[in-house]
């Protein structure tokens, strides 16, 4: 489904505006992403897959998703599938019922497909997962929203029940299938094919070396396999489906990002077979097995099973926690996991049915911060607790940037870090410095990405407390409240006591995920533009998506888009285009150096008293904060 608010575009011509909008997205965009592929093609040196058949079959079933999409929106919806000339009528018939988003699905496919026939490196591993999470940001940022303001609750709907103590309809349980379990397969997949990450570490420990591989006990650890499948066929009630799939896309989110981030490979053990079950178990032994072991997916799932078929009931409820217990340690004993590996298992499940109560929490620390102002009164002067997260961002992102620049450059490292300041333009001028002392300037720029997310992040807890960057109001998701009289949202916004989402901790978690997979790349010594280029990326799609729950009432909107979402748009394509530029990898690695933190401690001073300290009976400009 689209957007309604291109009534400004269609103003100007809606035909010349429907033509130019499909050109854009069925010529110019693919051309731009195979344009893409081809100028990364040396960028990316991961193995991949490379079938003809394979990839055919894969573009041809996106293609047919596609056209089924665009075929029930054309039928149902009485109109394009154009995001800014959308159907008026809401669409959940024909392949809607079963997928969430089929044109964008289908698309995302066609892109994996296109890469595997042609063996494209940088189509598989950086061009479509990017496609793949352009689409999340527009879908999360964009369709969303305006779909909930012009369809109100059923647009909300993901096939959730009427009823939740009624027997869930086939078409749920298939849906449930197709929108939890094949995602996690193509994540799963994907990630797995990665094979043994760069300077990787197994997770045994020395007594596990010990312990033999009894091959019997693969019936239970390949049995996850079969109960998974079969679970959303056999759930009693729409609420146990909810949960199972729920749970699912929880632990997806919260485990896949570990298995990027963690530099882990657990080989399995070696045997021998004499019999039919140990030589499945053998068929389970590849050169990919050993990645995402940690933590283990399947006792992540048998114990997600479990935690719902049998759930409230007594003897199914025994007979399925012990199932989940025998696969859990069938992990160990077939060779395939360590105990590490289990552990973290379990550990992963329980963050996982515990994500709402964790999800409160931190809401009301956020609370706490967002209604935490404080200030001390010297003289004709003011200091303000928030300056403090300002000078600890500052010192962060200072002591980063030395961290990955040669000795010596530790001034050159802050007044790049002042230029960044206003933005990826000042960041440039301020690295062009480093060229005349024998850096590569893509390095310097580099080093600034890595910084960028941590400033940003640590950053926002000032924006909590002076109520900058806050949410709209919200009643469909869990909210965080304002009621200091200092803070905008209750000054400008005029939201005092009223719940609003929690935009400042999204961005705060956007950008520690961002940070912990750039770090991940400088110690794998990647290419400097790789670096840059993907943070633009993911920080340009998280704003995205970010912008479309910020409240602001001075923000303008162009074009049924708020103006920092345009911003962020140019940002990630602009990360598309940095990762095109041949330039030096990372190779220093991180150094850090007693003068770096002498230095950060300054620039954090200077942070603190810019951000923090005011004159507020002055009538100068830029003497008053607030």
């Amino acid at each position: 489904m689209g957007d309604s608010r291109g009534g400004e575009l269609g103003k100007l011509s809606p035909s010349l505006a429907k033509a130019l909008y499909g050109f854009l997205f069925v010529a110019a965009l693919p051309a731009a992403l195979v344009a893409w592929a081809l100028a990364t093609r040396n960028v990316i040196c991961i193995a991949t897959p490379h079938t003809l058949i394979g990839g055919t079959v894969l573009a041809v079933t996106g293609m047919a998703i596609m056209v089924l999409g665009m075929w029930s929106l054309w039928t149902y919806g009485g109109g394009l599938p154009m995001n800014v000339f959308p159907p008026p009528r809401f669409v959940s018939r024909g392949i809607y019922a079963i997928i969430p988003h089929p044109i964008y699905g289908g698309f995302v496919l066609l892109c994996g497909g296109v890469a595997i026939y042609f063996g494209s490196g940088s189509g598989f591993w950086l061009v479509t997962p990017s496609v793949a999470l352009a689409c999340a940001a527009l879908v999360l940022g964009y369709e969303q929203p305006d779909l909930r303001q012009r369809f109100g609750a059923k647009a909300l709907s993901t096939g959730s029940m009427v009823n939740p103590a009624a027997p869930p309809s086939f078409l749920f349980r298939l849906r449930v299938s197709i929108r939890v379990l094949l995602p996690w397969l193509a994540g799963y997949g994907m990630i797995w094919l990665l094979g043994r990450p760069g300077n990787a570490v197994a997770t045994y420990m020395p007594f596990e070396q010990h312990i033999p591989v009894f091959a019997w006990t693969e019936v239970f650890y390949a049995s996850t396999y079969l109960v998974v499948i079969l679970a959303p066929f056999f759930l009693q009630t729409n609420d146990d489906l909810h949960r199972f799939a729920l749970r699912g896309v929880t632990a997806m989110a919260l485990i896949f990002p570990l298995y990027l981030l963690l530099p882990v490979f657990v080989p399995p053990r070696s045997f021998e077979s004499t019999t039919v079950i140990g030589n499945l178990l053998l068929w389970e032994h590849t050169s990919y097995s050993g990645a995402a072991a940690f933590p283990s997916f399947h006792v992540v799932w048998a114990l997600i099973a479990a935690s719902v078929l049998g759930d409230g009931k007594r003897w199914p409820g025994v007979f399925w926690w012990t199932w989940a217990v025998l696969v859990s340690i069938s992990c160990v004993t077939t060779g395939m996991h360590s105990a590490l590996d289990v552990l973290a298992g379990v550990g992963a499940f329980l963050l996982v049915v515990n994500m709402g109560e964790i999800w409160k929490a931190i809401l009301g620390w956020a609370e706490g911060i967002a209604n935490s102002w404080r200030e001390l009164r010297l003289g004709s002067a003011r200091v303000i607790n928030h300056g403090g997260y300002a000078a600890v961002a500052s010192f962060v992102g200072v002591v980063i940037i030395c961290a990955l620049l040669p000795a010596g450059m530790e001034l050159v490292a802050a007044s790049i870090f002042l230029c960044a300041s206003i933005g990826m333009l000042g960041a440039m001028i301020g690295a062009m410095p480093v060229m005349f002392l024998g850096v590569n300037m893509w390095v310097a720029l580099a080093a600034i990405c890595v910084a960028a997310p941590w400033i940003q992040g640590i950053g926002r807890l000032r924006c909590l407390v002076q109520g900058c960057c806050h949410g709209r109001a919200t009643e469909s998701a869990a909210g965080i409240i304002y009621y200091h009289p200092r803070s905008r949202v209750c000054r400008l916004a005029h939201l005092k006591g009223i719940p609003v989402h929690a935009t400042p901790v999204y961005s705060i978690l956007w950008n520690a995920m961002i940070g912990l997979l750039l770090l991940r790349l400088v110690s794998l010594h990647c290419s400097s533009t790789l670096i840059g280029g993907i943070y633009l990326l993911l920080s340009g799609t998280g704003r995205f998506v970010e912008e479309a729950y910020r409240g602001e009432p001075q923000t303008k909107i162009l074009y049924g888009l708020r103006s920092y979402q345009w911003i962020a748009a140019l940002t990630a394509v602009s990360g598309a285009v940095v990762t095109t530029v041949n330039a030096a990898p990372m190779s220093q690695g991180f150094h850090f150096r007693f003068p770096a933190v002498l230095l950060a401690a300054g620039c954090g001073a200077v942070a603190w008293f810019v951000t923090g300290v005011d004159f507020p009976e002055s009538s100068r400009r830029f003497a008053r904060l607030t």
